[in-house]
């Protein structure tokens, strides 16, 4: 927006309500408000890394001697150069678009304990000239320069800075993913404290802690793996590393940090900016995330999956809520699902009941009572029965329950499932308030749509597959025996009936189940991050190294000086040019080779090479010319020796070969013996080194649904029978993997909804690990495979 400059006839043109300065506050909204004052001072314009320029300034009202009546306002960006050139002290402006904040110096200079901020493309002001002929002749002339007032900045570029580069001292903006968070809470002074931990490319950690006098003013995060986008934060020592706190002018973006979610930002403020390439920076980001496997474990439970001794967050709808007592208040919510356990009832007067005092006997069924205690108390009073919560480490406590207050009233009951959320902030704990265009608030806005059209239809039994359905399923579950074509066909001979998600959580381990369900999502993402390296011997499992590791190991191994190396009696030395290059000459390379001498004469097929000084691609080019080739080093006094294991000792055409360094105890360089059909391939060659080769699996997370519940199960030992491809060809052949993405994308279309994800017919077994000391219960895909897309 421009510095507008207005002639005694000119008002401005957004026509906002002009308030006095006395009526600025930092507790109302002034969006649309315009604060008008001469200005009795005009600091100079400061160049900033951060925001181009900063322009410090003094406005005053009719009564300019009045403590209280003259104002500190902070102009940033090109809004501030164009203030500067056009603004002079007893110039009268009209201010529009700006944001409040504390005044720091108020007790110092006596003026409002408040000043003001503008920046961005809604800022604005409008400077009054009484008539050109009483101006400087300098100022006649800078009016008749230019056909048009100077122009703002109307779409500010603001620099971001990586979290490894902070300095202590400079105020920055910043984008992170949260690694951890805690929800704002009251402070000892009059703020409310929230603090996060944010990480992004850098890897850096860096905590954050943020005072505001709103809790909504506070970043709205809503779990671990969100991503934020913070402006004006200063960076403040800390112990060995920094800290980041808010300064003014302070403001806040999340966004969730899923893949596949939409880029919409959240915030409290009425105006933000927001560019492509901020959605851009968010969607990177979002995929370095998912790489780096930052996203949390899922811990939203709902209440048909809440499970004794357990911490979970629930997202639900405050129905009604009372006090129980100076520490309690009572929270009645419910989640379209019903809990499999008897819970405890709380009975409390109707009359300090705020909502809905009494429910219909099905109602009742699908509502939990939930206990919040101590600090937690405070934030209860600002809830009203509709909204829709986020209650995070919410406690399922089982056993005999008796309220603090209620000791005359309340009845003892046994074995009963209570709620409780505990006093204290530790692990995030706390109640957040969701806003309307939230997903979960969407979803459960359909559930009480079922609800109360079942109702209208007088059909109060609404069950708990019914109301499920209309949170994230189609109407009908196969599992009812509805006629449904499904996507994959199982190949046990197991004789069982299909049972829903629900009850498979309550199994014992050691058994296997039939069960129908979509993919509601899976992990990891990417394809190149699903395909391991597996141990038989050990059952160890671990990732491919990417290139760079394997680069760093070449060299390390070629840069060793040991001296021209000594091969065995059994192998022959040469030298060879790399591909493309039939003599020796610049830009080629001459690697030394030593070929087993026994397997070289018998043929092609047969050959081994040892190569020492060379890079990884060095040794794919050459594999594609011989059959067999070993990268090598030179130990001190010239003998052969493995590389580290950490990378591939064998190439063979496109393919690579692993071993585990864990069971590879004592490998060396040993002559491999062929086969009675004189065969040598990359077992006979493992087994003459001591190597105990590694496979390639594939390793997946599914994330099931049904009408009942969430479940996570692994595809893993069957991964090459439920695709129909061999790991092998997944690591070396692009059409596989092209294969594997086409039918993950289509059981879980990456911007489908619900409806069009088809339904899988699945075999799982259920497992218990020896190194569980929860016993918790997993679950594994067997014998099912895909059927032709």
């Amino acid at each position: 927006m421009p510095v507008i400059v207005l002639t005694k006839w000119d008002m401005p043109g957004d026509h906002r309500t002009i308030i006095p300065i006395s009526e600025i506050s930092t507790g109302n909204h002034h969006s649309h408000h315009s604060v008008k004052g001469t200005v009795i001072h005009k600091g100079p314009l400061v160049s900033s890394s951060t925001y181009h320029f900063i322009l410090k300034a003094v406005i005053a009202g009719d009564n300019a001697e009045a403590e209280g009546s003259s104002i500190n306002i902070v102009i940033l960006g090109t809004l501030a150069k164009d203030f500067s050139q056009a603004v002079n002290e007893k110039d009268v402006v009209i201010a529009s678009g700006y944001t409040v904040g504390k005044s720091p110096t108020a007790r110092k200079d006596k003026r409002h304990v408040c000043n003001l901020l503008l920046s961005g493309d809604q800022a604005q002001i409008h400077v009054f000239w009484h008539s050109p002929s009483d101006l400087p002749s300098s100022r006649q002339a800078k009016m008749k320069k230019t056909s048009a007032p100077p122009t703002l900045l109307s779409t500010p570029k603001y620099k971001y800075v990586k979290l490894s580069d902070l300095n202590a001292g400079a105020v920055v903006n910043v984008y992170g993913v949260v690694v951890f968070f805690k929800q704002p809470y009251k402070s000892r002074g009059t703020d409310f404290c929230s603090s996060l931990k944010i990480t992004d490319q850098s890897e850096q950690k860096i905590t954050c802690t943020i005072f505001c006098s709103k809790p909504e003013s506070h970043p709205q995060i809503f779990q671990i793996g969100d991503i934020v986008r913070l402006h004006r934060v200063k960076i403040q020592p800390y112990k060995d590393s920094v800290t980041l706190m808010n300064s003014f002018g302070f403001s806040a973006l999340a966004f969730s940090g899923k893949v596949d979610a939409d880029t919409e930002p959240r915030t409290s403020s009425k105006t933000f900016h927001f560019t492509e390439e901020d959605r851009r920076t968010v969607t990177e980001l979002r995929s370095w995330a998912a790489d780096q496997n930052l996203m949390s474990e899922d811990l939203n439970v709902r209440l048909s999956g809440a499970q004794p001794k357990t911490y979970f967050n629930l997202t639900c709808q405050l129905l009604a809520k009372a006090p129980v007592h100076s520490t309690c208040t009572l929270l009645r919510v419910w989640d379209g699902t019903r809990c499999p356990y008897a819970l405890l009832k709380v009975t409390v007067n109707a009359n300090i009941i705020e909502g809905t005092t009494s429910f219909s006997e099905e109602r009742e069924k699908l509502i939990a009572n939930v206990l919040v205690f101590d600090n937690h108390v405070q934030c209860t009073k600002n809830l009203k029965p509709g909204d829709f919560l986020r209650i995070f480490n919410l406690r399922a406590i089982p056993g005999s329950i008796r309220l603090p207050g209620v000791r005359s009233s309340q009845v003892e009951e046994i074995n009963h499932l209570s709620f409780h959320l505990h006093g204290g902030t530790a692990y995030g704990r706390g109640i957040r308030i969701l806003p309307d265009n939230c997903t979960d608030v969407q979803e459960l806005k359909r559930i009480m749509k079922v609800f109360h059209e079942n109702m209208e239809l007088n059909q109060p039994e609404v069950n708990d597959s019914a109301m499920w359905d209309a949170w994230n399923t189609p109407p009908q579950s196969p599992v009812k025996g509805a006629s449904v074509e499904f996507s994959t066909e199982r190949t046990c001979d197991h004789e069982l009936q299909p049972v829903t998600l629900s009850e498979l959580k309550h199994c014992t381990p050691g058994s296997f189940h039939h069960v129908r369900a979509q993919l509601r999502s899976y992990e990891p993402s990417r394809l190149h991050q699903v395909l391991k390296l597996y141990c038989s011997k050990c059952q160890s499992m671990q990732d491919i190294p990417d290139n760079k590791l394997v680069s760093k190991v070449f060299s390390e191994a070629s840069t060793v000086p040991n001296g021209p190396p000594s091969p065995p009696d059994w192998c022959l030395s040469g030298q060879v040019h790399l591909p493309g290059e039939s003599e020796p000459g610049p830009g080629g390379r001459t690697l030394n080779v030593h070929l087993s001498a026994q397997l070289t004469v018998e043929g092609r097929s047969k050959e081994l090479i040892f190569l020492t000084g060379c890079t990884p691609l060095e040794a794919c080019h050459l594999a594609t010319t011989f059959t067999n080739v070993i990268p090598v080093r030179s130990l001190p006094g010239g003998q052969l020796d493995l590389l580290d294991l950490s990378v591939p000792f064998l190439f063979r055409g496109r393919k690579r070969f692993y071993g585990c360094k864990q069971c590879s105890k004592g490998a060396a360089v040993r002559e491999p013996k062929a086969d009675g059909d004189n065969i040598i391939d990359e077992k006979k060659i493992a087994e003459a080194f001591g190597i105990q080769l590694l496979k390639f699996v594939l390793l997946l997370t599914f994330h099931l649904q049904d009408a009942t519940d969430k479940l996570d199960a692994y595809l893993l030992r069957e991964s090459e029978h439920f695709f129909n491809v061999s790991t092998e060809e997944t690591a070396t052949k692009q059409e596989v993997q092209d294969r594997i993405s086409r039918t993950l994308n289509y059981y879980c279309p990456p911007e489908g909804n619900a409806d069009e994800r088809p339904w899988l017919d699945l075999c799982l077994a259920a497992y218990r690990t020896y190194m569980d000391e929860n016993k918790k219960v997993y679950f594994q895909i067997k014998s099912t495979r895909t059927r032709e897309l």
